[in-house]
């Protein structure tokens, strides 16, 4: 059994509570101005996702300009969205659809890739891994070059 997210209970109280406190205070003006500062808190929300699904659309899945930035930026505790917004780009689900903790995958055209961990939309984890540099098999040195 999932521990519970408080959150999600707390912030509908939370607004509850303001409208109360603003009925109490100053009647329905007061229900009036608090009821439209959470409308506009709600869509601003809601306008900063889809501007973030947005651009992500036009991107492949899984892919970064750089994994070595992208896990340079990370931080514990982030949210998905927060990632999809550093990155440009949805990630690779690599986990089983809907099980938790949700392994997602981003690539860069080195073949350098961060596999980042995600439980209850939250970051928890995250490694980078890079391709194994190919061994030159011509010698650069100075003795094998004749003038």
């Amino acid at each position: 059994m999932r521990p519970m997210n408080f959150q999600k209970i707390w912030v509908p109280v939370g607004g509850i509570v303001l409208l109360g406190l603003a009925w109490r205070s100053y009647g329905w003006a007061g229900v009036a101005l608090t009821g439209g500062a959470i409308v506009m808190f709600l869509l601003l929300h809601f306008n900063r996702a889809m501007q973030v699904l947005k651009r992500a659309a036009d991107r492949p899945v899984g892919y970064v300009a750089s994994a070595v930035m992208l896990n340079a930026k990370l931080k514990p505790g982030v949210t998905l969205m927060h990632v999809i917004a550093m990155t440009r780009a949805l990630g690779e689900l690599r986990s089983p659809k809907d099980e938790q903790p949700e392994l997602y995958r981003w690539t860069d055209t080195g073949g350098s890739y961060v596999d980042a961990v995600f439980n209850g939309g939250k970051l928890q984890s995250w490694t980078l891994t890079r391709p194994e540099a190919a061994p030159d098999d011509a010698p650069s040195s100075e003795e094998d070059k004749t003038g």
